[in-house]
């Protein structure tokens, strides 16, 4: 048994409904609970400690870690909804910890990678949509009625505000807050905050970094570089240049930088 069922005191006894419909080759956790008219289906694991109240839809292929909570009316493992997809074989993997709240949407991947995945201690919200081949970190919550194309990625921490859009194939950075009702067609850099349609960026999330204990040095070192990049009335390219040549060496402004460099769809400004 996992340690979070043994953490959470969970009793050992896995607990169907009477109404549930769980498949032959379906393999549950100790502790799970499946609450009434919830289905689940082939080559669907939910490992220890898993509550699934009712109504909800696991249909196939599905990996739910230990310590998940599935609200009613949430559907995961569902076929992707690409005209491509031909029916190839693939996953959603949820990990540990993370709650689904009320008719949230979970798609498989395609071939394209084989997999969606939401991480550990990720919370999405009722009536959000994760798409196909979507690449979900941890520690994420994604406010009531996201919608997301296929290929999204959302690093560590980010924080996603209610009836936001994101195209297909963005990138959104760790510790990144993006604000509700925001039209994201690109890139949102790590450690930034960002809002709107069209889209802006409102300088870093200085309040969530201090939140989760960024020193007050690496917020100083994000922040001269954030300036460096965005407000040295320089093209984009440059200012990367000389923000690498100034910036402190250390681990988060690396990443905030080499992020913007990697864009392929173009970064938020």
């Amino acid at each position: 048994m996992s340690d979070t069922a043994v953490e959470a005191g969970e009793s050992l006894e896995t607990q169907i409904h009477p109404t549930a419909i769980v498949d032959p080759n379906a393999e549950l956790g100790q502790g799970v609970v499946i609450g009434p008219w919830s289905i689940i289906g082939p080559g669907v694991q939910v490992k220890d400690g898993t509550r699934i109240d009712s109504q909800v839809l696991i249909e196939k292929d599905t990996i739910v870690g230990a310590g998940c909570h599935l609200h009613k009316g949430a559907v995961l493992g569902t076929d992707p909804q690409d005209l491509k997809y031909r029916g190839e074989k693939a996953v959603l993997m949820v990990g540990d910890r993370t709650v689904i709240r009320e008719y949230a949407t979970l798609n498989r991947g395609t071939q394209s990678s084989g997999k969606t995945v939401v991480g550990d201690d990720c919370l999405l919200m009722a009536y959000s949509h994760i798409a196909h081949d979507c690449q979900i970190g941890n520690n994420v919550v994604i406010a009531n009625a996201v919608n997301m194309g296929g290929h999204v990625l959302i690093e560590d921490w980010g924080i996603i505000g209610g009836l936001t859009a994101i195209h297909q194939f963005v990138r959104i950075g760790a510790h990144a807050f993006v604000g509700g009702a925001s039209r994201t067609s690109q890139d949102i850099p790590p450690y930034t905050k960002a809002a709107g349609s069209p889209m802006k960026l409102y300088g870093l999330n200085s309040v969530g970094l201090e939140r989760r204990g960024f020193s007050q040095e690496v917020r100083h070192a994000l922040k001269m570089a954030y300036r460096t990049v965005f407000h040295a009335s320089l093209p984009l390219t440059q200012a990367l240049l000389k923000a690498e040549a100034e910036a402190e060496d250390l681990p988060e402004v690396r990443h905030f930088l080499s992020f913007i460099r990697n864009s392929q769809r173009g970064v938020t400004t």
